[in-house]
């Protein structure tokens, strides 16, 4: 898909020129030389820092870098095994010794030098790139970035891009809000299958949008000579130095474009980027895989054709920051990811294990290489397939499932039905009041009025009309029958809850708990993931059953003077877990007990397997290796302390090696573009160090699978002809020899 879909990004380094394949190349190669660069040793490191190190001999001294009095003809690659230069030779420049530049570096830690060191290649990536790029205004933004590197290494500082283009995000909602808007407004009403579909048409544009390259101001300008260049300057500025630059510099922050980009940009490059990918798909499609074929040439023309409707209307819903769909998610895709969780939880606590849960399989990586200890993806869909009746999804329930399940099962029916509606009001007194929302404020005012008769009712008019404050009404057949009233603290990252009451007529239905799962998404959607609120004797029953607790996870100086203090009222607190699609949690939990429930009885079905009885005595053989009969299995040493010692003295070895460098530590986003949507179970040395510690690794299985995973997800990711692929093979081998020396390699 990515081969089928590379339109002209840009290249190999932010300058220009060449295709996608060195577009990934470029930070690799960047990676690859820090890499050997921190493994030198400090006095190599010292030389290559004093390059870029004022003299510190005497207060007259204007040198700004170290000079070797004797620089070779040419200039020379990054060699590890080239001759370190003493502290003692000279400057060129100033004759004061290489000690006097790197005066201040004594007393630095190894991680903070290994840091200056990166921003030190960054340097000369950029110098690089100012020399070869032909725009001006690129040139201008690699000439201002290389500065402010070069300037934070002489004081030894963290690079900060210039206030002047504000901070990321610049627009919301963004470009990803609005296309996931998008999916919701247009396809929520499709079949599973089809939703799917579209989801991963909407994953691919998204992808796109994070690695294209865009078109410089000079280019816009003779493509659209009347348009205002101005904003689209501002912008495409932006893009480099928050998006673009960091990708092959990691010493600069990366945000991802769709996230920090909104409709401005979009717009201005969508119909040129549509164009350009449909036309690429089109050269390419013979190389297309046969499954990719019709997705990429059929139905990702009309998805794009939809968005562009809705990029470019006026009175587009997908762009309003407020946006709530009541169309259910996308149901089976958030049972896959769940349901994996589960089972391996389920697996580790049957056999005593302990290990941490790491992040479950997509459909995508099903078809990947898998290593032992997997769950078969595929066995989930098989399980799942024979989930017909809903009704029949009984399972052992257990009191919090069984609560949550009957609670608002009914009120999510009637959502999707269209007897009730959802949605997020309040006064404002800058616009023109809008006389359906006055109504439902004053609807508000009179359920909360009547349910809590203890708050004075001009307290509560107050509150419910005041600017500051907001309510998510439930609607039915036209009118308020219940609501959450609720002001958000952004800088404190948190929100008050002030009110929350049902009429009480309609108690008892679920009402109350579905709108608190709606509150919750509103406020994962505004990145606000804590919820404080003063709850009376009575309430507090009802706030505990959706998450809220007397551990308040927020630092009392962020709440201290901002919320509201009510005498006799206990003080609780919820802390939102963004991964969590909350208005579809009891139907995901429901579908996942029904799946862990037939994976059981599968499990427990061989289990009860009979094998016939053994036949090879009859034939003169006197004995047998007890392995060899089938059923049985030979167990782990109960010897822990023994493999602890063995395991880790194996693992010391494999750090060692000259070849183990790339596996160190965990690879970094900024290094590898797009290698954690690729690889789902990463594993690195460090890792299974810390594992090591904690004696995590109970069975010589388990360590062996970490080891395998990190040259598998190497070769997943690399080509063949790269480096870290060669890394990969000799560290493979190294790795078996020693666990065959160790004796932990069955014969």
């Amino acid at each position: 898909m990515a081969g089928a879909l590379s339109a002209a990004r840009g290249a190999e380094s932010p300058a220009g020129g060449g295709g996608g394949v060195g577009a990934v190349a470029a930070p690799l190669r960047i990676a690859a030389k820090k890499g050997q660069l921190r493994s030198a040793p400090r006095a190599k490191k010292l030389e290559k820092l004093g390059v870029y190190s004022a003299c510190k001999a005497d207060e007259n001294c204007k040198c700004n870098g170290w000079k070797n009095p004797n620089p070779p003809t040419t200039p020379p690659r990054i060699d590890l095994q080239q001759t370190v230069v003493s502290l003692t030779e000279p400057c060129r420049s100033c004759s004061h010794s290489l000690a006097s530049h790197v005066s201040h570096l004594e007393n630095v830690s190894e991680e903070e030098v290994n840091r200056l060191l990166g921003i030190v290649l960054d340097v000369e990536y950029l110098f690089t790139c100012v020399h070869k790029e032909e725009d001006a205004d690129t040139k201008q933004v690699y000439f201002y970035l290389f500065k402010l590197l070069r300037k934070c290494i002489l004081q030894m500082g963290k690079p900060m891009v210039d206030g002047t283009l504000d901070s990321p995000p610049f627009e919301k909602p963004s470009i990803e809000q609005g296309v996931n808007n998008f999916v919701l407004y247009k396809f929520s009403h499709l079949p599973t299958k089809e939703r799917q579909t579209i989801i991963e048409l909407a994953k691919m544009f998204l992808n796109r949008i994070n690695y294209w390259h865009l078109e410089t101001p000079s280019q816009r300008k003779l493509r659209s000579p009347t348009e205002d260049a101005a904003p689209y300057k501002v912008n495409y500025t932006r893009w480099l130095c928050y998006c673009n630059v960091p990708q092959f510099c990691d010493s600069l922050q990366r945000y991802e474009t769709s996230q920090v980009f909104g409709r401005t940009l979009l717009g201005s490059v969508f119909t040129i980027m549509r164009r350009q990918l449909l036309e690429k798909a089109r050269q390419e499609k013979d190389k297309l895989p046969q499954e990719k074929r019709t997705l990429i040439l059929t139905h990702f023309p009309k998805f794009l054709s939809m968005l562009e409707e809705e990029v470019y209307s006026p009175n587009s819903p997908i762009w309003d920051e407020d946006y709530m769909s009541s169309s259910s998610r996308n149901n089976e895709s958030l049972v896959l990811y769940y349901t994996s969780v589960i089972l391996l939880k389920l697996i580790l606590l049957s056999t005593g294990d302990k290990r941490k849960l790491i992040e479950p399989m997509t459909v995508e990586d099903s078809k990947r290489p898998r290593v032992v200890g997997d769950i078969p993806l595929e066995l989930i869909n098989e399980v799942m397939s024979t989930i017909t009746d809903p009704a029949a999804m009984l399972g052992p329930e257990t009191s919090f499932l069984s609560a949550i399940s009957a609670r608002d099962e009914a009120a999510r029916l009637e959502e999707r039905r269209g007897v009730i509606e959802f949605h997020v009001v309040g006064n404002s007194l800058n616009q023109k009041p809008n006389k359906k929302i006055m109504i439902w404020l004053i609807g508000l005012q009179n359920v909360f009025s009547h349910q809590l008769p203890r708050m004075p009712k001009e307290y509560i008019t107050r509150l419910v009309f005041d600017s500051k404050h907001k309510t998510l009404a439930l609607i039915k057949d036209g009118r308020v029958i219940g609501g959450i009233c609720f002001r958000m603290f952004p800088s404190q990252g948190f929100t008050e809850i002030v009110f929350c009451a049902v009429t009480s007529n309609e108690q008892v239905k679920g009402y109350g708990t579905h709108l608190m799962n709606h509150l919750k998404e509103y406020h994962i959607k505004h990145n606000i993931l804590n919820f404080l609120t003063y709850a009376d004797e009575y309430a507090i029953g009802y706030f505990k059953k959706q998450g809220f607790s007397k551990d308040i996870k927020v630092p009392k100086a962020r709440y201290v003077g901002y919320i509201k203090d009510y005498e006799g009222a206990t003080l609780m607190g919820c802390e939102l877990n963004p991964k969590i699609p909350y208005t579809e949690f009891s139907v995901i939990i429901k579908k996942q007990k029904e799946i862990i429930k037939k994976m059981i009885e599968r499990k427990q079905a061989q289990i009860r397997k009979v094998y016939p009885g053994l036949s090879c005595f009859k034939e003169g053989l006197r004995q047998i290796p007890i392995e060899s009969i089938p059923g049985i299995r030979i167990k782990e040493p109960k010897d822990p302390e023994q493999l602890y010692n063995t395991l880790k003295n194996i693992l010391q070895q494999v750090k060692s090696h000259q070849s183990a460098w790339p596996f160190i530590e965990p690879v970094k986003k900024n290094d590898a573009p797009g290698y954690y949507e690729v690889i789902r179970f990463p594993m690195d040395l460090k890792t299974m160090s810390e594992r090591v510690k904690n004696r995590y690794y109970v069975t010589k299985k388990l360590f062996m699978a970490d080891l395998q995973r990190i040259f598998t997800n190497c070769r997943e990711y690399n080509p063949p002809e790269s480096e870290y692929f060669k890394c990969a093979n000799i560290m493979e081998k190294f790795f078996y020899t020693k666990i065959k020396e160790a004796g932990l390699l069955d014969k």
